[in-house]
């Protein structure tokens, strides 16, 4: 096996060894980067969600508070004003969703899927959790999930959802005796859940690693070729001659050209020593023949 097939295949296998660690940790880097440009959109619009909750149970339902005795109106409700607010968003990212979700609610829209039940469940069993993430596979693509807990902290809860007896009867006639009652203060009732798609930000962080992986593979070549020539023209010539020289002056071959490569390096150190040993040899081989 020559030089340069030694020299070459040390190179592939650093190559190998070093695309395979570039790989692995520049697409685990690209995709935490995707997922958590995805989290902090969630959590922007979280933020948005408790905005429009706060500023309807602060300032619009005071103001409708005469109304409500004589007909209900579900603007004066904080999951209300959210719901509708995060709808004017759908209308231009219809992938994104927002549902507070509950295992006994009043409209039986906002009831816990299974897997929305499993987020309120873990918020029971840790009432010190704040958020959770969750993310799913769905046949339109990953999603992500934040939630946060939804608990019963205001007393003024309890006049819609403590007993059925207290409930305005707006409400009961529009929903109903059975659902929505019970609650208890300090309860985790629900869950706020928006729904985030990772499709996009996922492909482009594959986007991103394939061109990553090319342009390094193309600096890999660039590099393996000009090593190549610079192997050929500073070791493996120089290297060649001096061998083809010093088969001839072992076959006994007269006057066989000098060969002495200028620089300072190591194969021009070589090169001067050769060249004297050869004449050395030379005028050796003279005397004995003398």
């Amino acid at each position: 096996m020559g030089l340069r097939m030694k020299f070459n295949l040390v190179l592939l296998l650093a190559f190998i060894v070093g695309l395979a660690l570039a790989a692995y940790l520049s697409d685990r880097i690209l995709k935490e980067n995707a997922r958590q440009e995805v989290l902090q959109n969630a959590r922007i619009m979280m933020e948005s969600a408790m905005g429009a909750r706060a500023y309807t149970a602060q300032q619009i339902q005071p103001l409708l508070t005469l109304q409500m005795k004589r007909q209900f109106l579900p603007q004066t409700v904080a999951a209300y004003a959210a719901g509708q607010s995060f709808q004017a968003l759908r209308d231009t990212f219809p992938d994104f969703t927002y549902k507070e979700a509950a295992l006994n609610p009043t409209n039986p829209n906002d009831r816990a899927s299974d897997w929305e039940a499993d987020i309120i469940h873990e918020f029971r069993n840790n009432p010190n959790r704040k958020e959770l993430v969750v993310e799913r596979d769905t046949p339109t693509g990953p999603m992500l999930n934040l939630a946060r807990p939804l608990g019963i902290y205001d007393e003024g809860c309890l006049v819609c959802h403590g007993k059925v007896e207290d409930a305005p009867k707006t409400m009961t006639d529009i929903y109903g005796v059975n659902n929505g009652f019970g609650w208890k203060m300090g309860e985790i009732i629900g869950a706020q859940v928006v729904t985030v798609p990772m499709a996009v930000p996922l492909a482009r962080a594959q986007q991103t690693f394939t061109t990553f992986m090319i342009l390094l593979g193309g600096v890999f070549f660039l590099l393996l070729v000009l090593l190549n020539i610079l192997l050929h023209f500073v070791v493996i010539r120089p290297v060649t001659r001096m061998s083809e020289i010093a088969s001839e002056v072992s076959m006994g071959k007269p006057d066989v050209p000098e060969y002495v490569r200028q620089g300072s390096d190591e194969i021009a150190s070589l090169s001067q020593s050769f060249n004297r040993m050869r004449l050395s040899l030379e005028n050796a081989m003279k005397m004995l023949g003398e």
